[in-house]
């Protein structure tokens, strides 16, 4: 029992050192833990590891320490498989991949399959843990429609994968989806609730299978800023989307300089 207790408590540590041991010669911040409001039992908690993959808890907890413990716990064994060779992408994983793909719908949920072979080819040598989160700023474009507003401005598939593999996802991309979701919850009243509802249960169904949960739990929290601020974020929106204006047209030509022309666009974001 006291070996079970021992376990319990040092698996926290056990993912920080991991991590640190990992991280040595870089300065970004290791671990993050959140948990979810609750005014009692079941408690929630989420670990984010460096570069972004999220895990949460596991089990049913009655506890906050408990529900940290085993955020740490799914995410440490997660970080350990992520270690084996079989978790490299190789040559040979990749038309594996693109095999299953063919019948399988879920890749269409990110992306054709055509810029889904761009992407592992891009990502050759690297683990599936660092591929799954590049493939979350996809997932995360190709919900909001921004892909599609992309393909519509004739962007090449290359150039979108190279510009967003160097960009990632930051306050800003947040911004603007958020407030994507409030205009089209002006064209469609009651959809960004809706919305919202559907991507809590996808986060709660995601957690309580242990696996990588960025893409949800980003969603759930894009949707919930849009439906909590309102008229003031669309406001706070406005003034940072013009303040960055210039610079975002200019990071969107170079997407255009990338293929080999060039044409002028304000904004890819559209209220």
């Amino acid at each position: 029992m006291s070996s079970m207790l021992i376990c319990a408590v040092n698996v926290v540590a056990m993912l920080h050192n991991f991590w640190e041991q990992k991280q040595m010669s870089q300065t970004e911040t290791l671990l993050l833990y959140e948990s979810s409001p609750s005014p009692g039992p079941p408690y929630v908690c989420y670990v984010t590891l460096p570069g972004g993959s999220c895990f949460g808890n596991f089990k049913v907890c009655d506890t906050q320490a408990e529900a940290r413990r085993d955020a740490a716990r799914v995410a440490l064994m997660n970080s350990l498989v992520n270690e084996l060779p079989c978790r490299r992408i190789t040559p040979q994983f990749i038309t594996q991949s693109l095999q299953q793909a063919a019948t399988d719908s879920a890749v269409s949920v990110s992306t054709s399959i055509g810029a889904y072979s761009l992407l592992l080819h891009s990502y050759i040598g690297k683990t599936m843990l660092q591929f799954q989160e590049m493939m979350t700023v996809f997932q995360l474009l190709h919900w909001n429609e921004t892909l599609k507003a992309l393909r519509e401005r004739q962007c090449s598939r290359q150039s979108v994968i190279s510009y967003y593999s160097q960009r990632g996802l930051d306050e800003y991309m947040r911004s603007s989806m958020a407030l994507d979701w409030l205009g089209r919850e002006q064209k469609s009243p009651g959809q960004l609730g809706e919305e919202l509802q559907v991507a809590q249960r996808e986060l709660v169904l995601a957690r309580r299978r242990g696996i990588e949960l960025r893409f949800y739990k980003e969603k759930t929290e894009i949707l919930s800023l849009a439906l909590s601020q309102g008229v003031s974020l669309l406001f706070v929106c406005v003034l940072f989307i013009c303040w960055h204006k210039n610079v975002y047209s200019i990071e969107l030509t170079r997407i255009m300089h990338s293929q080999g022309r060039y044409r002028r666009y304000s904004s890819i974001y559209q209220p």
